[in-house]
């Protein structure tokens, strides 16, 4: 199992990523989080208040993920990072397994 980590613009980006993976069975589950991020773009330094979505998928969808979400985001440069789980709740990973293609 793997979680892929993507910051989003805005809750309408997000649901609309978040709702793709899902029904393409991409990922089994996501998660959306208000998060205000701090970076360097185009040389100053920006704050912005965006989300953050989780994707809960194994690691054999992760390009396919990462394709998906590049067609869908508004960014030009997304954040797109996957996360290795170590430990898992067997129950809750066949589940995963079960509803991801």
């Amino acid at each position: 199992m793997i979680l892929i980590y993507i910051v989003c613009a805005n809750t309408e980006e997000a649901r609309r990523i978040s709702s793709h993976l899902v029904e393409q069975r991409l990922a089994a589950c996501t998660n959306m989080h208000p998060i205000t991020s701090t970076y360097w773009w185009e040389g100053k330094v920006v704050e912005e208040n965006e989300i953050a979505l989780i994707a809960k998928t194994v690691p054999a969808n992760f390009e396919r993920v990462k394709e998906a979400v590049l067609k869908l985001h508004s960014y030009q440069v997304p954040c797109i990072i996957s996360i290795p789980v170590d430990h898992v709740e067997s129950r809750y990973l066949e589940w995963l397994q079960g509803e991801i293609r």
